[in-house]
């Protein structure tokens, strides 16, 4: 604008303010990663209990199938039902987890 005195010339106040701004959408994006990642934890520390009881439950049923199968004469040749039938504590699978080494890598 004509007559009117140039402020900045060199914009180095431009550059500062563009820097803090740069800074600070940083640091919210940080917060809502962090955050984000919190909630996915729990969905999948969640999904891993559910998983779990899950399996300790189908052991228990593959049991009873097995006692069913025995009272009706039903001989059960599957090799792959022994491993079935292989109880697994949930308790066991989650201190396994816990004591395990924690290398970096995340889940995935």
């Amino acid at each position: 604008m004509p007559g009117a005195p140039r402020f900045d010339p060199t914009f180095v106040v431009l550059a500062m303010t563009a820097s803090v701004e740069a800074i600070f959408l940083s640091t919210f994006v940080l917060i809502a990663q962090n955050r984000m990642q919190a909630s996915s934890d729990r969905r999948a520390d969640l999904d891993l209990h559910v998983t779990l009881l899950t399996e300790h439950e189908l052991t228990r049923i593959a049991v009873l199938v097995e006692r069913i199968a025995e009272r009706v004469g039903v001989e059960v040749a599957d090799p792959e039902f022994a491993e079935v039938k292989r109880n697994i504590e949930p308790n066991m699978v989650l201190d396994a987890i816990d004591a395990a080494p924690d290398d970096g890598d995340q889940r995935g």
